[in-house]
């Protein structure tokens, strides 16, 4: 049987971290960015042989713009034991997201048209500020890191975002925009900042695909 838990229960809050990140995977891209707002209902079930699922209500919030929210529900299961399996992630969003069609194809079209690749480092500044014409790279980085966080997330941790350390475009041949990004991860529950190199390749029609990442060793953002 499910058993209800207070939304803002440690074991809730970090499952809903996990689901807001995969739908950020999923719906993102460099025109929009969706951040949890807020936990509105969570139960957890216990599945024998299988794992733990937690059942979530959300509010999701645009990054660019705070007043637009979504309502998501979503099914996060845990597999037993078994820490290499990524939980399986399932979600429902309620309403409709902004459409990116047209920041998605601007952004495009820029960086293709740029005469040198794109190079960039610390995004957000120590002052918490982006420049307007970052803020595509840094949504575009968010999206690829909820890739990064669904695949390494357990009951045990809960990954915020924190910052580009840097980022370099990569010269390609076909369609396909690619970025090399160091970034760095907040863990929220041992209160560690976890460097994570991801490779990203990102087409609007296509989507978002990070192509490799790997853990760094915590000097590697230095």
């Amino acid at each position: 049987a499910a058993m209800e838990l207070p939304p803002s229960h440690y074991p809730a809050s970090r499952a809903a971290a996990l689901a807001a990140g995969f739908v950020c995977y999923r719906r993102g891209s460099p025109g929009r960015g969706l951040a949890l707002r807020a936990v509105r209902w969570a139960s957890r079930q216990d599945i024998d042989d299988v794992g733990r699922k937690y059942h979530l209500e959300l509010v999701l919030e645009d990054v660019l713009d705070q007043d637009t929210t979504v309502n998501c529900t979503a099914e996060v299961l845990y597999h037993l034991g078994n820490k290499n399996v990524a939980p399986d992630v399932q979600f429902t969003i309620e309403g409709e997201l902004k459409n990116a069609d047209e920041a998605d194809n601007i952004f495009y079209n820029r960086i293709k048209s740029l005469e040198e690749e794109l190079v960039a480092e610390n995004i957000p500044d120590s002052h918490g500020k982006v420049s307007p014409e970052m803020e595509p790279v840094l949504l575009l980085a968010r999206v690829a890191a909820g890739y990064v966080v669904w695949q390494n997330s357990t009951e045990n941790t809960k990954f915020q975002f924190a910052q580009i350390k840097h980022v370099k475009q990569v010269k390609r041949s076909d369609k396909y925009l690619e970025f090399d990004y160091m970034i760095l991860l907040h863990e929220m529950v041992s209160q560690e900042i976890v460097p994570w190199q991801m490779t990203v390749l990102w087409h609007p029609q296509r989507g978002v695909q990070v192509t490799q990442d790997s853990r760094q060793p915590k000097h590697a953002s230095e």
